[in-house]
């Protein structure tokens, strides 16, 4: 029972000494003309980025649906859709 004790103690201590070693192994963070010039160069990278999103606004999306269809095509695509899905399904499961 010593022992299970001393293993137990052991760990306990080794996870706590390789925290406090890995802890002090962190460096610092930058300060000083590198760290400004890093800032500057991220402020312009988000700044292009936010007009890249701002011109890549996708369009909405136009209906496929013409005018003059009505409830009874819906129904039809969402069986024929389920359908395929389906079909999918076994297909992948014939190949398992």
């Amino acid at each position: 029972m010593k022992r299970l004790a001393d293993w137990i103690g052991g760990a306990f201590w080794g996870v706590v000494a390789y925290r406090l070693w890995n802890r002090r192994r962190k460096p610092a963070t930058a300060t000083g003309p590198a760290a400004e010039e890093t800032d500057a160069r991220a402020e312009e990278l988000r700044a292009k980025l936010a007009e890249s999103r701002a011109s890549d606004e996708p369009a909405p999306p136009e209906s496929t649906e013409q005018p003059g269809e009505s409830d009874d095509s819906l129904e039809e695509r969402r069986r024929r859709v389920h359908e395929e899905g389906r079909a999918a399904i076994d297909r992948m499961s014939d190949d398992s």
